[in-house]
């Protein structure tokens, strides 16, 4: 049997799994087996491989030495106010690119208002963040570092940091060659952009199928023949198995106001346009078994609930627990090869280096 997408105005994220949750049991199913290479042939249309390497942004490559860089500033707690806050304190590169609580906890132990989406594979997205305020990872690095409830800090300020330390002034140096003055707020942004192009991960079971391997049981399988034919992946499609377009949440029902508070908007807040409200990226799936609590609320623990309220909310259907269980462990299958990074030794703070507050 022949597969193809039911491209439906639909919506949202999935968002993923408890890092510590097994994946579910196989159930008995009187369904026919979908008909792999079909399958696998609708899959490479919808979805294709992972790129197993990011070259360049922006038509700019992406050099060693911006790496290197990035991935000292992505551990360095000193671009927050407190110097308390890193980049990886709200994706955490061990723990699926997130940090796997409903919000996040910034300056002061305030709480973040959306759900830390994973940083893995973000690169492939057609924007950052929720509401996708932010046009690249460049752009995105900023937000944060200056947002109050979160890094709490200031451009001047942490250009004052990064100049008082001689390891990053040559570090700075090495990574943006010929540039009279390279310590500055626009190149820490594009480090750390650098540093994140090679959080990719490839390699899933999911891409081994893709590839031509038998690599999904028939409960997989299943599970992706559904993900297809049930209207997901009119969504969710694309290499990140989503992040590429922005959708309404509930598109037939709404969820309850703790699933969706009503008090965030969504894209409306960038945009201003009524039909905005209640908009929001489609999550990436990537990885969505290691990133509960899900949604941009951050409110649902259990990656089944997730898909049987999107089934719901997003589709109009009522999925019936094999079909929540099947799409759950094709879901399960979207895990890839994690990015292996080592704690970087940072340089030390000298005398002129601002103090924490």
């Amino acid at each position: 049997m022949r597969h193809r997408a039911t491209i439906l105005a639909t919506a949202l994220v999935l968002a993923c799994a408890s890092l510590h949750a097994a994946a579910p049991a196989p159930a008995a199913s009187t369904s026919p087996a979908p008909d792999a290479a079909a399958l696998r042939e609708t899959a490479n249309a919808l979805f294709g491989q992972i790129p197993r390497k990011i070259h360049s942004v922006r038509g700019q490559p992406v050099t060693a030495a911006q790496v290197e860089l990035g991935k000292s500033l992505w551990f360095e707690p000193r671009l927050s106010r407190s110097h308390v806050i890193s980049c990886n304190t709200c994706h955490n590169v061990a723990t699926g690119g997130a940090d796997n609580v409903p919000t996040s906890i910034g300056h002061g132990w305030q709480k973040g208002p959306r759900n830390s989406p994973t940083v893995l594979n973000a690169v492939l997205n057609v924007a950052q963040f929720w509401d996708g305020r932010a046009a690249d990872l460049k752009e995105q690095a900023k937000g944060p570092v200056q947002a109050s409830v979160e890094m709490n800090n200031t451009p001047d300020r942490v250009e004052a940091t990064l100049l008082s330390i001689p390891g990053y002034v040559d570090a700075f140096a090495r990574a943006f060659p010929g540039e009279r003055d390279p310590v500055n707020f626009e190149n820490m942004a594009r480090a750390l952009e650098a540093f994140e192009t090679t959080l990719v991960t490839p390699d899933s079971r999911f891409d081994q199928f893709l590839a031509g391997k038998d690599s999904l049981d028939a409960i997989e399988l299943r599970g992706l023949s559904l993900f297809v034919d049930k209207g997901c992946s009119g969504c969710h499609n694309g290499p990140n198995i989503g992040g590429q377009a922005y959708f309404p949440f509930g598109v037939v029902e709404k969820p309850g106001a703790q699933v969706l508070p009503s008090g965030d908007k969504g894209r409306f807040a960038v945009t201003q346009t009524a039909s905005d409200e209640y908009v929001f990226r489609a999550a990436p799936l990537r990885n969505v078994a290691l990133t509960a609590p899900y949604f941009h609320s951050g409110q649902v623990w259990d990656l089944g609930q997730a898909v049987a309220i999107m089934g719901s909310s997003q589709l109009g259907h009522e999925l019936d627990a094999g079909e929540v269980e099947a799409i759950t462990r094709f879901l399960h299958t979207l895990t890839g090869r994690q990015p292996v990074v080592g704690n970087p030794v940072l340089p030390p703070s000298t005398a002129t280096t601002p103090r924490p507050e």
